[in-house]
């Protein structure tokens, strides 16, 4: 088990599981370097390609060179060729359309990075956050839409902790049906998380992360809680000889308090576990089917998504979730437009609205996010609480789903980059949504 550990603690084998911003504490740095996006081109390096492939081209999931960079440049677009997955099924009706305005002004708005005083321009920071798939939408139209290395407008990626935002919203209708009591003890739903961790915690502090876990979400210490998490998951192969825990659900039994529910926001993806196992016992389905029922069927999603599941078919409600670039935007404008998409009322409004305005912004900067200032994390979303009341949802490696409501615009973008953490890439990041979204008003003012 330790040589197996050791193996995977080189810095581009941790594992790009489901924390949103491994390295929340530090200050804003120059990213550590990596050949560039068009050096590590998957598809100019011909990974996977031949039958079989020769072992220099070769992915497994085994050996976890499925994580590795630059292989996750290919990867990340094939997740489900590595892990298995349930089917999230878009059901029988008729797809619903995006429409089109194209503009080709926006890659040469320019930004200045944080800490930099160096412009970059939008088109730029695409290949300096290893960019894989890129859409904006503004007024319920797409303007600009761009895919890059593997991934096709047809294919589906890994979203990684945007999952938690498409679990959190599930939970919170629940909560707004009466179905589920937000203050009400997780205990009450989950009697098997009685005698743990989350006996005393309420819903809403599981929801938010608020609550005082005995849990360590670093990816880069092998005698960490994260491992164990992975391993009983079956995202890292449970080598021979394991005897942990085998199943998510029962890793989630062994946790134990430390601290105290309810004051401090501390991101550990367990939690988002835990909103999972709530929303399947309360709803009585498996979460699949919940994500096909409450969005896909409803929205007219354009393909059908997979959830990554564990030994025991349950989904990965912390990162497990891959789907197509248009069908995040449409998830991403459907909450823009207040819950409304496809002429329904896909959330209520009232919970788009809560979503919207945040958490505990005090119980948020105890946790030091640097490139975060003045944000909130609240039923599985970022906060900005910026004057345009921008959110978002967020993944490892650069996953985004960016909602800006004075903008009336979202981004969604899919990405490789090499480090797991946002921090890495909010500095070319946030500035060049915030960039664009003030480039579309200033545009819409002149017309």
């Amino acid at each position: 088990m330790k040589r197996l550990m050791l193996f995977l603690l080189t810095p581009a084998l941790v594992p790009a599981v489901a924390v949103a911003q491994t390295t929340v504490q530090l200050s804003v740095q120059a990213p550590p370097a990596h050949p560039d996006a068009q050096a590590t081109d998957p598809v100019a390096m011909g990974w996977m390609v031949g039958a079989p492939p020769p072992p220099e081209r070769l992915i497994q999931r085994d050996d976890m060179s499925f994580m590795k960079f630059p292989q996750i440049r290919w990867s990340f677009s094939h997740w489900r060729e590595f892990l298995p997955t349930a089917e999230i099924s878009r059901g029988d009706g008729p797809v619903s359309l995006l429409p089109q305005t194209p503009r080709d002004d926006l890659d040469d708005v320019t930004f200045a990075p944080l800490g930099s005083d160096t412009p970059m321009t939008w088109a730029q920071s695409l290949s300096a956050n290893y960019t894989d798939g890129i859409m904006v939408m503004h007024r319920g139209a797409i303007v600009y839409e761009r895919y890059l290395g593997a991934l096709k407008p047809q294919g589906q990626h890994i979203a990684h902790s945007v999952t938690k935002s498409f679990v959190g919203t599930a939970a919170a209708m629940l909560i707004a049906e009466g179905r589920l009591d937000r203050d009400a003890k997780v205990a009450r739903y989950i009697p098997e998380l009685a005698d743990g961790a989350f006996a005393d915690a309420t819903v809403g502090q599981v929801l938010d992360m608020t609550t005082g876990l005995a849990y360590s979400e670093v990816y880069t210490d092998p005698d960490s809680d994260a491992f164990a998490f992975i391993l009983a998951g079956g995202t890292m192969p449970q080598p021979p000889g394991y005897d942990g825990p085998k199943t998510t659900f029962d890793y989630l039994k062994t946790l134990k308090k430390a601290g105290e529910h309810g004051k401090d926001f501390a991101y550990k993806s367990v939690n988002t576990e835990v909103v999972g196992w709530l929303v399947s016992r309360v709803s009585g389905q498996p979460l699949a089917q919940v994500l096909s029922e409450r969005f896909w069927a409803p929205m007219g999603m354009e393909r059908d998504a997979y959830i990554q599941v564990d030994s025991a078919g349950v989904g990965f409600a912390a990162g497990g979730l891959n789907l197509q670039l248009r069908d995040l935007g449409r998830f991403c404008e459907m909450m823009r437009n207040n819950g409304t998409f496809n002429g329904r009322q896909i959330v209520p409004s009232a919970v788009v609205r809560d979503i919207a305005g945040g958490g505990d912004q005090t119980a948020f900067a105890s946790a030091g996010y640097t490139t975060l200032p003045g944000w909130s994390y609240h039923n599985q979303w970022w906060i900005s609480h910026n004057d345009h009341g921008a959110y978002m949802a967020r993944g490892v490696h650069g996953q985004a789903c960016y909602v800006d409501p004075k903008a009336e615009m979202i981004i969604v973008r899919f990405a490789s980059y090499p480090q797991a953490g946002n921090a890495l890439l909010d500095p070319t990041s946030l500035p060049a949504y915030q960039a664009i979204a003030e480039h579309l008003i200033a545009t819409d003012l002149q017309d």
